[in-house]
């Protein structure tokens, strides 16, 4: 049983952590129950807990302000530097890093956060000196001169008014590629999390900015496929790191509001990227990867699976592995899973199924039901990702005949 003092409670992934019933108020424990459920699994005090709080965290890394004296800090078993090199792989995030000796630096999520959110305050404070991006856009007013078209019908329901109703087009930058960036540098601001450093950045570059744009909140989707040209290109890294943050921030918040806002990365999702993402890039060529592939079952599609990744020979288009990832450490293979892995084969009439873990490479199982070869594969997360990549690469194609050094990762470490 751990008992800790208050400011900041640590919660190790899946490990159940202690804190006296004084340590928060019944009103605290009910805000965590109902705001953050799902990131920290809340046991109210009673017998059964010997009339302590616990908390537990559910597979998250990052930190949860629930007010300015108690922050949780959710902490993963993966070592940090490899939660930034799944984060490189997964999002291409840490590219627009000029080097990579910054982020190795970083101890853990905290200075990573302050890292990304000072890199993205400096790229809009120097496109702020050479001047924000504008765009025309419509306007209709009422003017005391005419620009633009007049509005004949409505300045004649009035035509004793000095003003005129008028269309017309004004060059402003308070245009959405700058209120992406202010939204976010206010969800920056309002993390709780920043130093003081950083924060006096990021306020610089706020007010750069709020000087000619209005605040209007948006979501991390707003940030992809956008259309970039020769005036607004370096926007897009800006925009990547908006969508990073959006992405991991908490529920957006509306204005006049001072509640401090959580960053979290769900675990499980980004283990999923991570080996999608490793796979696409280290596949020999005669491979082809597809991730999140729907498959619809029943008359009128009513039923739906979600497959997480299927791996298509190139040249016969035909699914050769079917690969599910599960986020559990330490824990063998569940009838569930075995299940489920291999009803997605069946649907996609591959014979070939995978369970991918980040445990233990010590679990096997290989077994065969229906015809359809149902296979533990292990990508452990605590040692050297490549190698640990290389090894389940191995595992999963076994001896077949592929184009071993001519894959992508091949090229890549060849530099061609």
């Amino acid at each position: 049983m751990v008992v800790i003092q208050r400011e900041e409670i640590e919660l190790i992934e899946y490990e159940e952590v202690f804190v006296e019933r004084d340590y928060l108020s019944p009103e605290e424990g009910e805000f965590i129950w109902n705001n953050y459920g799902k990131q920290i699994s809340v046991n109210f005090p009673s017998p059964v807990t010997e009339g302590q709080w616990g908390f537990t965290n559910q597979g998250w890394a990052g930190y949860i302000p629930v007010n300015k004296g108690l922050l949780f800090n959710l902490r993963p078993k993966v070592p940090i530097q490899n939660i930034f090199r799944m984060l490189e792989y997964a999002w291409d995030l840490l590219k627009l890093i000029p080097s990579r000796h910054d982020y190795i630096q970083c101890n853990n999520l905290k200075d990573f956060f302050n890292l990304l959110a000072k890199l993205l305050a400096d790229k809009i404070l120097q496109r702020g000196r050479r001047g924000y991006l504008k765009s025309y856009q419509d306007e209709y007013r009422r003017l005391s001169y005419i620009s633009g078209r007049l509005d004949l019908n409505e300045h004649m329901k009035t035509p004793w008014n000095p003003y005129f109703y008028c269309h017309y087009q004004e060059c402003t930058p308070d245009i959405e590629d700058n209120q992406i960036l202010l939204w976010t540098l206010y969800i920056i601001i309002h993390s709780g999390i920043c130093n003081a450093e950083t924060l006096r950045v990021v306020h610089q570059a706020f007010r750069s900015l709020h000087k000619m744009v209005q605040l209007q909140p948006f979501r991390s989707k707003d940030c992809l496929n956008r259309s970039y040209h020769r005036l607004n290109l370096d926007y897009q890294p800006m925009h990547n790191l908006c969508w990073f943050f959006l992405e991991y921030s908490g529920p957006q918040i509306i204005k006049g509001e001072h509640r401090m806002i959580p960053f979290t990365l769900y675990l499980p999702t980004l283990f999923e990227a991570f080996v999608a993402r490793w796979l696409k890039e280290n596949l020999p060529v005669e491979l082809d990867i597809k991730e999140q592939e729907k498959v619809y079952l029943g008359e009128n599609g009513e039923i739906k699976f979600v497959i997480d990744i299927v791996i298509y020979d190139h040249y016969t288009g035909k699914a050769l592995y079917v690969l599910d990832t599960k986020y559990k450490l330490d824990e063998k293979m569940s009838s569930g899973d075995f299940a489920q892995v291999a009803t997605y084969a069946l649907a996609k009439d591959c014979m070939d199924a995978a369970l991918v873990y980040p445990g233990d490479a010590g679990h096997e199982m290989d077994a065969v039901i229906k015809g359809i070869r149902v296979r533990y594969l292990s990508f452990p997360l605590d040692g050297d990702l490549n190698e640990a990549g290389e090894r389940f690469l191995n595992n999963l194609l076994e001896k077949k005949q592929f184009s071993k050094y001519y894959s992508l990762g091949s090229l890549k470490q060849l530099n061609l």
